[in-house]
């Protein structure tokens, strides 16, 4: 347990210096870092031309109304905002990596492969405003509905926050992965993207096989379902604590997926 801990911590002091050097690297071209902020508020502001459109509709899906509505959007804004800023540069590099052989030099380091090549990039711009205005929509949400905000509701949804972020690195991921074996996996990603815009309502919209295929098989609707699910008393805590066992064997899978991947990798630059 001990030496679990000092490699934890190890890992978190890695990943401050991380974040460290990328702030500084950003704070190099502030012209730029203004730029992404504008750039990203921007297209926020044109996903919440989806909002007005439920509003003033008066959308109701499965019985939750607008207000509950704005739970599952703030929701997927929000997991939007942490894959952007911290996935998204690094699994568009692996590519790159296995490509240019610039992959050798990782395997070189006394440190995880998978955690250098997956987390060592943070973009400390793009998510300002997601992450921002997706919890300012989630506590709206929460007030008009009528949530008690008590311990054990906070808990909850922190928790499945933190489910929705290991699923989103899990599923994600997997396109660049393909990198391994195959040259171009572009229109993987694209289709994963496209994919990931569609989550932003309750999965009752869809039909009960695509509901069941988006929670068992591709858990992609655990990632904006369940937390605002569990909020509005959809969700038991027995489900939400087999969603945190879904995402860590998920997890599991990818890290063996890795593993095998990185077996099989044969330099580019030798």
């Amino acid at each position: 347990m001990l030496r679990m801990f000092k490699i934890a911590r190890k890992y978190m002091r890695l990943y401050g210096i991380f974040i460290k050097n990328c702030l500084i690297a950003q704070m190099e071209f502030r012209g730029n870092f203004m730029m992404s902020l504008l750039v990203e508020s921007v297209y926020l502001l044109a996903k919440l031309l989806y909002v007005l459109v439920v509003f003033r509709t008066d959308l109701h899906v499965d019985g939750i109304p607008p207000e509950g509505l704005l739970l599952f959007i703030g929701m997927h804004t929000v997991v939007t905002g942490i894959y952007v800023g911290l996935f998204f540069t690094n699994f568009t590099k692996i590519p790159e990596y296995i490509k240019d052989g610039s992959l050798d030099l990782m395997l070189t380091k006394p440190v995880s492969l998978q955690f250098m090549a997956s987390l060592r990039y943070v973009d400390l711009a793009l998510p300002i405003p997601d992450i921002l205005v997706g919890f300012v929509m989630i506590g709206i949400g929460w007030h008009a509905m009528d949530i008690p905000l008590t311990f054990l509701q906070f808990a909850g949804f922190i928790l499945l926050l933190l489910v929705s972020v290991v699923i989103t690195y899990c599923l994600m991921i997997i396109p660049a992965l393909l990198s391994f074996w195959f040259v171009q996996t572009g229109s993987v990603s694209e289709i994963a993207h496209s994919v990931w815009d569609a989550n932003n309502f309750p999965m009752a919209i869809y039909p009960a096989w695509v509901r069941r295929i988006g929670t068992f098989v591709i858990p992609l609707f655990l990632i904006t379902n369940f937390g605002p699910m569990f909020l509005l008393g959809q969700l038991s805590w027995l489900y939400a604590g087999l969603a945190m066992a879904g995402s860590l064997l998920l997890f599991a899978v990818v890290r063996l997926i890795w593993k095998q991947a990185v077996k099989g990798y044969s330099s580019a630059s030798s």
